[in-house]
């Protein structure tokens, strides 16, 4: 879909392609495009081909380039998918600036060119493209952290339900979050690539005051990029712990369920020593003797086994407290 945008009075105002003020700089705002769409910008603006695939490229890399008669600038911005298993991820934005006109180019929608037509960002001024630019980096970098926040919010969540009961859902819900924190570190290192880039190679050309806006912006992407670093390790030193608590608790089961077939084979060891063909050492004549007397070895060795499963462990902590004290 294609929006048309200009400013009254400092407020972005839609127009209809007929009502466009030719002598006022121009928004071309494309979001969810479609192939008519592609059409209609190639001949209208005589734009590349090549250009709007990349960026409308889910995988396309940040980046500066020069065109006919327009610069590209592809960034990469936060996207938050509410119905998908990974629900934060990254989407490439491509910002055409022609003489007079800037067009912006998305395959979906995100909530900073959402920010952007609802009149959310303060003091933006479309007249000036190299800060519109600015603008919407810093809009996305205060994004990057708003769900970066949220990301470990759900971590901590996630934690405290993992530690009342270890379920395949939490750690795959922890590994979507993961994921996350990946694709927001390669897009923000991309970011990072692209701002130094524009500082270096002044295909757009930045004023003193554009200039400070873009250190602000520098500094506010590093910031993102630790926090996305350091919830990233966070969430792998946790699965990491639970996973060693998982092999911890499998090996408990283990260990009580040999004894337990250890005292199973005793039993069957008793019951089983006389075969049909021998005669037992308690035959009929003496009545219940040898019946009582191999029942209550039974029950005597499943009563040990069952002291040695619950207390020995409690018996061993003990010894353990106590050397410790000494």
């Amino acid at each position: 879909m294609i929006n048309y945008w200009q400013q009254e009075d400092g407020v972005f105002i839609k127009k209809d392609k007929e009502s466009i003020d030719t002598k006022q700089r121009l928004w071309v705002d494309c979001r969810n495009v479609t192939t008519k769409d592609i059409t209609i910008l190639e001949e209208n603006y005589n734009i590349d081909h090549e250009h709007i695939l990349d960026a409308l490229d889910p995988d396309e890399l940040s980046r500066i380039e020069q065109g006919e008669g327009y610069v590209l600038t592809i960034m990469r911005l936060p996207l938050y998918l509410p119905n998908s298993e990974v629900r934060y991820h990254t989407a490439p934005m491509g910002a055409l600036i022609f003489q007079n006109t800037i067009i912006t180019l998305c395959y979906t929608d995100c909530e900073v060119l959402k920010d952007l037509s609802n009149n959310r960002i303060k003091d933006l001024n479309i007249s000036d493209f190299p800060a519109f630019i600015t603008r919407i980096l810093s809009r996305a970098d205060t994004t990057f952290l708003r769900y970066l926040k949220e990301i470990n919010r759900n971590t901590n969540a996630i934690q405290q339900e993992l530690q009342e009961s270890i379920e395949n859902t939490e750690l795959i819900q922890l590994f979507n979050l993961e994921k996350s924190l990946m694709y927001f570190t390669s897009s923000l290192k991309s970011n990072q690539l692209l701002l130094e880039k524009i500082r270096k190679t002044k295909i757009i050309k930045f004023d003193d005051e554009d200039q400070d806006w873009l250190e602000d912006v520098e500094v506010d992407n590093r910031q993102a990029m630790e926090m996305a670093n350091t919830y990233s390790q966070i969430i792998s030193g946790t699965m990491d712990a639970f996973d060693s608590v998982i092999s911890n608790n499998m090996n408990v089961v283990m260990k009580q369920l040999t004894v337990f077939s250890i005292a199973l084979m005793l039993i069957s060891f008793i019951t089983s020593f006389w075969g049909m063909n021998i005669k037992l050492p308690w035959s009929s004549d003496q009545g219940w003797t040898g019946f009582i007397i191999i029942s209550i070895s039974c029950v005597v060795i499943s009563c040990g086994s069952f002291l040695l499963m619950n207390f020995m462990p409690k018996f061993k902590k003990a010894v353990r407290a106590r050397k410790h004290r000494k």
